[in-house]
């Protein structure tokens, strides 16, 4: 098992359900349809998790502390019902302990959750929901093979806030035969909503995926990229005209208290502890121990198999070198809109912050005091000015 973690750092926990009952065709998670499982069930599933989590807590000993946040990904973790979602929150609860005030959040299909499955989760002790909205046009859902009705939607959101719960609400752009008008009308849509956050992802079409395969055969168009970045600027101007603030280079909220708090802990380099198939896990460098990064099997019959069988689901692992964690904490931390201190940098690279200031790719404002901030247009090219500044 691997080293335990400072246990000053904020620490969450990420459970991966890894049922879908379609696999959409841009997806490359670690998710199984029906038929695709090996015989692994929700049940079964759940029962080493449960496990999973009793070992977990182990490993972590005397550092082990409660979670500040919790985060159901997938997959389509309401393919789980109510009772199995809440008994593995009462899981971790029970193994590691909740904040008082921990953000727990779900990733929910609109087509999946009603009224009262909204209303028992937040009962249950869950405070936020993320919706898998990711377009309002028929065609651009039909191109992405995204089942739920967009009607529904409407009605999860309008569910979770009578709940009381956050709403997140989960868009893609850029997909092939998708306009900058197809995409301004999602975005009106969601804002319509009023939620409290909004994700909005650049489609990629990975290879292996169904659409990849769709691509290599010239069924579809290539991504556009000078569209996406189009698209990206129309999402911006819409969502800051609606009061939302970029906090993060996909993500916008209302204001800091309704960011998701469990991916800042990501970005931030906090220590969590991947629960599923295939889910990552982080923990912190500690004394004489090095940060190290692991990662489970991937398929949910051979997870089940070694946890009912008492061993670890653990599949292979890194150790970080102190240069790894400081170059992984500016690769990171630059995505967030508070900025990542200068400090941080490697020696000798303050020449290079200071040409991406100057092609307008990083604040001018913010690195006068100390602070490397994106600008819109560095928003755009993440990627290029993380490169440069390691």
């Amino acid at each position: 098992m691997p080293a335990v973690a400072d246990a000053g750092r904020a620490f969450g926990v990420y459970v991966h359900v890894p049922f879908c009952s379609v696999r959409c065709g841009y997806c490359d998670f670690n998710t199984y349809a029906p038929g695709e499982t090996g015989g692994a069930t929700p049940e079964g599933y759940v029962e080493a998790a449960l496990r999973e989590m009793a070992m977990g807590a182990a490993a972590m000993g005397g550092r082990a502390r409660p979670a500040e946040t919790v985060f159901f990904g997938g997959g389509t973790p309401t393919m789980l019902d109510v009772p199995q979602l809440t008994r593995l929150l009462e899981g971790v609860r029970e193994h590691w302990g909740l904040a008082a005030d921990a953000e727990v959040t779900t990733e929910a299909n609109p087509d999946s959750v009603d009224a009262k499955a909204l209303a028992d989760l937040a009962a249950a002790g869950f405070s936020r929901v993320s919706l898998g909205m990711q377009s309002a046009v028929p065609h651009v859902l039909r191109t992405l093979e995204r089942t739920h009705d967009p009607v529904n939607v409407e009605r999860a959101v309008a569910g979770a806030k009578a709940a009381g719960l956050r709403v997140s609400v989960d868009l893609i752009y850029g997909t092939p035969g998708e306009s900058r008008d197809d995409w301004r009308r999602s975005v009106e849509t969601a804002l319509s909503y009023e939620p409290d956050h909004i994700s909005a992802y650049a489609l990629v079409i990975e290879p292996g995926t169904r659409m990849g395969s769709q691509l290599r055969r010239g069924q579809i168009d290539a991504v556009d990229e000078d569209v996406q970045a189009a698209m990206y600027e129309d999402a911006d101007d819409a969502f800051s005209a609606a009061g939302l603030r970029w906090y993060e280079v996909s993500n916008w909220a209302v204001d800091d208290d309704h960011r998701c708090l469990h991916n800042l802990g990501y970005w931030r380099g906090d220590d969590w502890w991947g629960i599923g198939p295939g889910a990552h896990s982080y923990l912190s460098a500690h004394g004489d121990e090095p940060a190290r990064r692991w990662w489970n099997v991937k398929h949910p019959r051979a997870y089940g198999d070694r946890l009912a069988a008492g061993e670890s689901p653990e599949m292979d692992g890194e150790e970080l070198t102190v240069e790894d964690t400081a170059l992984e904490a500016v690769m990171l931390g630059v995505r967030v809109a508070e900025g990542l201190p200068a400090s941080a940098l490697a020696p000798g690279r303050e020449p290079a912050a200071q040409a991406l200031v100057e092609r307008g790719l990083l604040e001018a404002s913010a690195w006068d005091d100390g602070l490397l901030v994106l600008t819109r247009r560095g928003r755009l090219l993440a990627d290029a000015v993380v490169r440069d500044l390691t």
